[in-house]
């Protein structure tokens, strides 16, 4: 096992790994309580990776040297102060920084990021964790970790073997046939993820799409949590809500017209801005 920190001094800006993790912007991550405190873990590829905060940075431990993975996933290399400096001047952005001045937007694996989202829909955030642990322990590689076995996300062509009967089995329900028509999409490469990387936003927004239960929403979320693209603003009921009650004037009469007078509201980083948004806005239950 390797382990390490990573200093405040070398982050700019705070960090507030909880309301990261915790704030519906993956659900890759699980907090596990053990004899020695509170940690958070994933596995990134096949390497088990645990961290914590502590005062004066981040301590990690790992089945490899996990600095640089954290650094990325957990968005550390962002400069947050002026990130936030860039906010319109709005109250509710404002309360919202101010609430949660760590918050940083992560950088999650592309393809378990997907498979995630497509169980988002109608779905509470505990109930996605589970969802997300049960194609882990149902299919992915066992990993033996400190004195537990923790799973890898399955690949693709795993989840296409299983089959939808035994997604169905897992309590996938509707999306049991979508996870599965997904991953066959993905197997084959009929989507190919690194060209749609590399494209224009709203053209990689659409070819998203392609895939079986992704729609603008999900892609939105795709992108902005996973394919490292700073302009999308998904559109769900509380960014919907904070529309209506505080940017009316970006209500549009369709998803990509509301999306780009919002993103144009919220300034040179209005994905940055979402989050705050919706994070705060979910958790007060006050638009």
């Amino acid at each position: 096992m390797e382990s390490g920190h990573i200093d405040a001094a070398a982050v700019r800006g705070p960090v507030d790994l909880q309301i990261i993790l915790e704030s519906g912007q993956t659900f890759l991550w699980r907090r596990v309580e053990s004899a020695d405190g509170t940690w958070f873990r994933t596995v990134a590829g096949t390497e088990v990776i645990e961290v914590r905060e502590e005062t004066g940075g981040l301590t990690w431990r790992s089945t490899t040297d996990a600095a640089g993975i954290l650094r990325r996933r957990l968005g550390l290399d962002d400069d947050l102060p002026a990130i936030q400096s860039a906010f319109p001047d709005h109250p509710v952005l404002e309360a919202a920084t101010t609430r949660y001045p760590g918050l940083r937007v992560v950088d999650a694996p592309v393809v378990p990021t997907i498979f995630s989202f497509i169980l988002s829909a109608q779905m509470r955030v505990d109930r996605i964790h589970e969802n997300v642990t049960a194609l882990r322990e149902g299919f992915g590689e066992p990993i033996a970790w400190r004195d537990t076995t923790v799973h890898a996300f399955p690949t693709p062509s795993a989840l296409a073997r299983a089959g939808e009967a035994e997604l169905r089995d897992l309590g996938l329900g509707y999306r049991a046939p979508y996870i599965e028509a997904t991953a066959e999409m993905l197997r084959d490469d009929d989507v190919a993820l690194n060209e749609i990387a590399a494209s224009p936003y709203e053209e990689a927004r659409a070819a998203l799409t392609q895939l079986v239960g992704v729609g603008p929403k999900v892609a939105d979320c795709v992108l902005l949590f996973a394919m490292d693209f700073d302009e999308p603003v998904p559109l769900d009921t509380w960014i919907n809500t904070a529309i209506e009650e505080h940017f009316p004037d970006a209500a549009g009469n369709s998803y990509e017209s509301t999306s780009r007078a919002i993103r144009d509201r919220l300034g040179p980083n209005p994905g940055y801005a979402q989050t705050y948004l919706f994070t705060h806005l979910r958790t007060s239950g006050d638009p």
